[in-house]
């Protein structure tokens, strides 16, 4: 079996980490070079660096903050926000980044997908999901969080999955900040459904929501934020404890 993942995650806001809760209320989180170099010291399996407002705000993500980070950790780094070419992806890459996430932009332009697949090959190409349950189910949503769209998640994960996505990062809006757990019956039906890795996100607020998330959601890897951020559960020790349940992890 695959080891499992453990991943922070930087939320960047005007050059900043930043965490809210159900993807407001946002506040300061520290500097994300230094983050980024402390994760990659405690031995995190891999850093994602989302530009949260890159869509929104209609521009590129901040290149020069992306070849900081890069140059100050030995993990896999994947970046998001406000890829909309392939032209953008070769930015990031040429800048330090090893994989890109694609979100608005993918559920707007599905062939985006297949263009980074063919160019850059799947393991590059990270779909992430960003939903919450309504009436119907569980609905996509875009820039951030801030508008509905008439794509299901299920669905359009299948749809990530057949146009070439090496892994699909799902976060569960109602779940984001809120410290719970992960939306684990969602996961393990991705999980299980999909032939890709699936990174859970959206709910950490303790070690044994990790578990769950690995046990109970079957998901490949568990990306957190804020627990990381503010000293909650320190990288070490959290691996330790996974390693001591007999979950497959780096240590």
């Amino acid at each position: 079996m695959l080891a499992k993942r453990i991943i922070p995650c930087l939320d960047i806001c005007k050059g900043r980490t930043v965490k809210g809760t159900n993807f407001v209320n946002l506040r300061d989180a520290g500097d994300p070079v230094e983050l980024g170099k402390l994760y990659s010291e405690q031995g995190a399996d891999e850093l994602v660096f989302l530009d949260i407002t890159a869509s929104f705000e209609e521009r590129k993500t901040f290149t020069d903050l992306v070849e900081r980070i890069a140059a100050n950790i030995s993990i896999p780094f994947t970046v998001g926000g406000g890829i909309h070419e392939l032209k953008d992806v070769e930015r990031l890459l040429k800048a330090g980044a090893d994989k890109v996430s694609v979100n608005s932009a993918a559920i707007k332009n599905p062939k985006l997908i297949d263009e980074i697949a063919l160019n850059f090959g799947s393991q590059v190409c990270v779909a992430a999901i960003d939903a919450k349950q309504t009436d119907e189910g569980w609905r996509c949503f875009l820039n951030g969080g801030r508008v509905p769209t008439d794509r299901m998640l299920f669905e359009w994960a299948h749809e990530c999955c057949e146009r070439g996505a090496g892994e699909i990062l799902f976060t569960s809006m109602d779940h984001d900040g809120v410290k719970q757990g992960f939306a684990n019956e969602a996961l393990r039906r991705l999980s299980d459904e999909l032939s890709i890795p699936i990174i859970a996100s959206g709910g950490a607020g303790a070690k044994e929501h990790f578990r769950d998330a690995f046990l109970e959601g079957h998901a490949d890897a568990a990306l957190a934020a804020s627990v990381f951020h503010f000293g909650e559960i320190p990288i070490p020790e959290l691996k330790q404890y996974l390693c001591d349940l007999k979950i497959p992890i780096r240590l």
